[in-house]
């Protein structure tokens, strides 16, 4: 398995609620179309910083991934919302567990 995160920062934090309702209606649906998708999450941190996880099971899907969402985030008119482009850090999977604990 393949994982990829993308780090944005300078995030306008005043359209989190766009883009995340835009990542769940176009963005993941988009990505689950690619081949080798085993997951989406996104997350924001402190100070405008948004990151994002894709996880694929090859490095050749992952980027693919990586090409989608920036033609996505034009197409989505997001460039202003997300005005950087991302840091990316990628790389194969070398420990992980699908056990999800429950939420208390």
């Amino acid at each position: 398995m393949h994982a990829i995160i993308r780090r944005y920062e300078g995030v306008d934090g005043t359209r989190m609620g766009e883009v995340a309702g835009k990542v769940n209606e176009k963005l993941v649906p988009q990505l689950r179309e690619l081949s080798g998708f085993n997951g989406y999450y996104l997350f924001e941190g402190d100070n405008g910083i948004v990151s994002s996880l894709s996880l694929f099971e090859t490095t050749d899907q992952a980027e693919e991934s990586t090409k989608l969402v920036s033609k996505w985030i034009t197409d989505e008119n997001l460039a202003s919302a997300l005005p950087n482009a991302p840091k990316i850090t990628s790389g194969k999977v070398i420990a992980h567990s699908k056990d999800v604990p429950a939420l208390v």
